[in-house]
């Protein structure tokens, strides 16, 4: 990108790139962490870490970067907006200066307390115990606290978290989106329940020692997609996640024990739909800010959109159930449209994972709502449990049995993933009106899906969302992509006209 660019262009390249060494060097050892490293290693892993963090930190906000920023200010102006360099010089920008904010110190603790966690984590869901996970949780949850004011922020401590996963959007704003997911989607479960219990796709599991014949179903699904495995592989973990250490270089898992058809079909495709978007990034993103997602609400949008919009529509089964038949002896008298029933059986979870469409939201909402609680000083972390339960009855009727069922469940508190889960809800919201634009541009979509030909699809994504990279803002982007900005109606409709007709409400 710096070819022709002034000298101090070249030079802001050079260190971050620098930059990204360290932190793709450390996403290699987390992602060992997750899939292949005993558990003697995870005190050692989590010096690692810190250190590789820590060096990582020190580096990108060392006042040469500043002052090359400075340099170009004046030079970015006068460049075309929304133009690589324009946007290379936004974001770089936006990222130093809160990157600047934080002490070093506190980078290097919250590093090795994350570390903790995790393997707390690991050991309490053996457990079922959240108790095992509560001081490492509390010592992360005020470190937390202690990041919120480092980076400062207008009304909220989440603000503060939100702002790092979400550019943009404010907890004002998240209210406001759900307070209207509430208000259609509360009555729609409610109708929903009052109508027979369909049940749901857990019931089709495969035989006994056909693990083998399911990896394969997995890697058969990627490609279908679009998944380059010359540039990406697949591996086992406790959750299912995505990581990128080059756009050469992008790995999923699933669950190692994910035997029956939610945890194979949807979970690939899930993670499936992260990882084709970093795939599409483009080369000379390579080693700056904007080698990623424009946010992990765009990241989930790719996600949510392949997982449902895509695999749970009737065209899919239409698709897929002969080769789901393959794997799942079960399925062998299914028809399609029994099969798009089955696998939109709606009705309150506990696990979020496991939820449907018209549920999922609720299970955000909770974890938006313990989150906010947690920074504000008004939950105690060791009584997470117990206000898990409480809001689990009074969302969705249900009670777990114990913590692995619901204040475990998640990694994400584990690494330190706070204030992302809205990220998934605004992945819903903004996969609806991707798939409107992307169909009302080639009405043909459906009918592929039908044939197994995901092509125009993925292709449309790339040039839509994946080519952009961090270029744009959410709602930028979704402005962009589909003419409006980001709007929760279009996929409001979507719910209430799949699901009317599904249960004929």
């Amino acid at each position: 990108m710096s070819q022709g660019h002034p000298e101090a262009y070249g030079k802001l390249l050079e260190i971050l790139r620098e930059v990204d060494d360290l932190q793709r060097a450390a996403a290699v050892l987390s992602w060992d962490q997750q899939c292949y490293m005993p558990p003697g290693g995870a005190s050692a892993r989590g010096e690692q870490l810190a250190t590789l963090e820590r060096v990582a930190h020190e580096r990108f906000t060392r006042p040469d970067i500043g002052e090359l920023l400075d340099r170009l200010d004046g030079w970015a102006k006068g460049l075309e907006q929304g133009s690589a360099e324009a946007s290379l010089i936004r974001v770089t920008r936006r990222e130093y200066d809160r990157a600047r904010r934080v002490p070093q110190d506190l980078v290097h603790r919250l590093s090795r307390a994350r570390t903790r966690a995790f393997d707390a984590w690991l050991q309490a869901r053996e457990e079922r115990r959240f108790a095992t996970f509560a001081g490492p949780f509390a010592d992360l949850v005020a470190l937390e606290v202690e990041l919120t004011e480092a980076l400062g922020y207008a009304e909220t401590r989440y603000d503060a978290l939100l702002d790092q996963s979400e550019p943009g959007v404010t907890t004002r704003a998240l209210e406001r989106l759900f307070g209207r997911l509430r208000e259609v989607q509360v009555p729609l479960v409610q109708a929903i329940a009052e109508k027979p219990r369909r049940p749901g796709p857990e019931g089709v599991v495969a035989p006994a020692g056909s693990e083998g014949a399911i990896w394969e179903m997995c890697q058969s699904l990627l490609r279908d997609i679009g998944f380059d495995f010359r540039r990406g592989r697949l591996d086992r973990s406790v959750h299912p996640f995505t990581t990128m250490f080059s756009v050469g270089d992008v790995r999923l898992t699933v669950r190692p024990n994910g035997l029956n058809l939610h945890n194979t079909v949807f979970t690939v495709l899930h993670e499936g739909g992260h990882a084709l978007y970093n795939q599409g990034i483009p080369a000379e993103f390579e080693g700056t800010p904007l080698a990623g997602g424009a946010s992990g609400g765009v990241h989930e949008s790719q996600s949510r959109l392949w997982e449902n919009l895509v695999g749970r529509s009737r065209e899919f089964w239409e698709y897929y159930l002969p080769r789901a038949r393959q794997h799942f002896p079960a399925l062998a008298e299914l028809r399609p449209e029994e099969a798009y029933r089955l696998v939109n059986a709606a009705g309150p979870s506990l696990i979020r994972t496991d939820a449907d469409e018209v549920t999922y939201n609720l299970h955000i909402i909770l974890r938006f709502e313990i989150e906010r609680a947690l920074l504000d000083g008004d939950l105690p972390a060791a009584e997470v449990p117990g206000a898990w339960a409480e809001k689990m009855r009074a969302y969705l009727g249900l009670t777990p049995a114990d913590d692995l069922e619901g204040a475990l469940q998640d990694i994400h508190w584990a690494w330190g993933g706070f204030a992302t889960f809205p990220s998934y809800t605004l992945g819903n919201v903004i996969s609806a009106q991707l798939w409107d634009a992307a169909r009302a541009a080639h009405p043909e979509i459906p009918d592929q899906v039908r044939r197994g030909d995901f092509g125009t699809l993925l292709g449309w994504l790339r040039e839509h969302v994946h080519a952009h990279g961090a270029k744009f803002t959410p709602d930028e982007l979704v402005q962009r992509a589909t003419g409006q900005h980001l709007d929760p109606e279009p996929y409001l409709l979507y719910l209430r006209h799949k699901y009317g007709e599904l249960y004929e409400l």
